[in-house]
């Protein structure tokens, strides 16, 4: 099987590799991941996850297993994406604090002509952030490439109070869906992990 992760997220290789697949190839989609401000976001990041697995596919051919994913946090339906400057991710951590909010991505899956396409959301619950810990949290530097300014798997999980769903959608992989979608297309992941040990 030829699978390839439309993806240079260090995250997202090492969830499929955590789910037994092995020998993947990573390209990174070539594709503008600008859309319509006003569109919910579970059908963004279902749009995004296509265009990104759609553009690999017209690279490689429709021989390959291709799997696209894109996230995003969004605040009271307001999307919060990477921040541009240090400015930004204080704004989006303050806004953060003290309140639940939720990260959708969404997943495609192509083989040839089939196609899944799917999102998963998770509610994620932020403690009360004083100022001078945000300040030290962006110093790190780890906000500055994350959705949201924030990454569940690093330092920032030192604010996250409570999380509903999926822990691993927030980190940019909805695994347990994404497993039940190979499963269909006649790929056992609990069956390829067996086999490495």
């Amino acid at each position: 099987m030829d699978l390839i992760l439309a993806s240079q997220s260090p995250r997202r290789r090492e969830l499929l590799e955590r789910m037994g697949l092995s020998g993947f190839r990573t390209i990174s989609p070539n594709v503008d991941e600008h859309m319509d401000g006003d569109l919910p976001p579970a059908e963004l990041v279902r749009r995004l996850s296509q265009r990104k697995a759609r553009a690999v596919r017209e690279q490689v051919g429709d021989a390959c297993l291709i799997i696209a994913a894109d996230t995003v946090v969004a605040l009271e339906g307001t999307i919060l994406g990477k921040p541009a400057d240090e400015r930004a991710a204080f704004q989006m951590l303050s806004a953060l604090s003290g309140v639940r909010h939720q990260v959708y991505t969404g997943l495609t899956v192509l083989r040839g002509e089939e196609e899944y396409t799917e999102y998963e959301v998770t509610g994620v619950s932020f403690r009360e952030l004083r100022p001078e810990e945000i300040e030290d949290y962006i110093r790190t530097g780890e906000p500055m490439d994350k959705a949201g300014a924030y990454g569940i798997q690093g330092y920032g999980a030192l604010f996250i109070s409570g999380i509903q769903g999926d822990y691993y959608n927030v980190m940019g992989l909805p695994v347990c869906r994404l497993g039940q979608v190979l499963e269909a297309l006649g790929v056992h992941c609990m069956h390829l992990a067996a086999q490495r040990r």
